[in-house]
């Protein structure tokens, strides 16, 4: 009487599989094809950054935290990230790195897209905000399933889950910073003849830009706590050696490796708000 009637049970994941099975069968070149891409993108910025010497980089993150923030944070930014290289975790870092970056760039060209998109269309914006709802509040696991049947194990596959997971902020806050341009400009714009293309980039771009800015901060950071879960599918880096060293209950190599992913936030996400700061327009 107080059990749920297994008569009223619906097996909603029974289709779910028929449908990636279905897709897996009819699309296999497409995913063969976005596969080779996202492989070929992050070997080369992978190799990039590995071919960086420590110094340069070290004096990079120096700079522009001089320049973004000021000269204390410029100096502190250096000293973490030459911390992380103490703990010889330079090449991981470095592998990490262009997982976020790889993952960060395809979420920007999916998400301010579909953003610029749903400000102009309130049909898709009302279709689109419950699955944006949906793939902020799923646990990050589940990514990791289709993923890895996409696929297979590997650095893609870390990549797609990683993807996934952090495009939603960039997709909210490029229509949030659209809708919160001043009519009273559009209109002036609308009036002086121009096309929709020139409103769009020369008037609502522009002064959304600052609120852009803030998504792409949230979704790099997304990004960012991704690595440990997929590290889980293959993905090399720090969130590797998190995980080995939970297998291991090495307290000391994921006591160092999680320090770095720490110290790897805060200076990404610093200079990042440094960057969006900039693009702040003065009232």
């Amino acid at each position: 009487m107080h059990d749920f009637p297994d008569y009223w049970r619906f097996n909603l994941g029974i289709y779910v599989d028929m449908l990636i099975d279905w897709l897996k069968a009819n699309y296999g070149a497409f995913f063969d094809v976005i596969n080779n891409s996202i492989l070929w993108f992050m070997v080369y910025s992978e190799k990039f950054l590995q071919w960086l010497p420590w110094w340069l980089v070290v004096a990079v993150v120096f700079v522009l935290g001089w320049r973004l923030k000021n000269l204390l944070s410029g100096l502190v930014f250096a000293l973490l990230i030459f911390i992380v290289g103490t703990f010889g975790l330079w090449e991981l870092m470095m592998s990490t790195l262009a997982i976020v970056l790889t993952s960060v760039v395809i979420s920007l060209l999916i998400g301010i897209p579909i953003g610029i998109l749903m400000t102009y269309s309130s049909h898709l914006d009302t279709a689109i905000k419950p699955i944006l709802d949906g793939m902020q509040t799923m646990p990050s696991f589940v990514y990791l399933i289709p993923a890895v049947i996409f696929f297979d194990l590997g650095k893609v596959p870390a990549v797609f889950a990683t993807t996934i997971y952090a495009v939603p902020p960039v997709i909210r806050l490029t229509n949030l910073g659209i809708r919160q341009v001043p009519k009273e400009m559009v209109e002036a714009a609308e009036s002086f003849g121009s096309s929709r293309w020139q409103l769009l980039t020369k008037v609502q771009l522009p002064q959304a830009l600052p609120t852009i800015m803030a998504g792409i901060n949230q979704t790099t950071m997304m990004a960012l706590a991704m690595v440990v879960i997929a590290s889980m599918i293959g993905a090399k880096g720090l969130g590797m050696e998190v995980l080995i060293a939970i297998n291991r209950l090495d307290i000391a190599r994921g006591f160092e490796s999680g320090l770095s992913i720490v110290f790897l936030a805060i200076i990404i996400d610093r200079i990042s708000q440094g960057i969006a700061n900039r693009f702040e327009i003065p009232e």
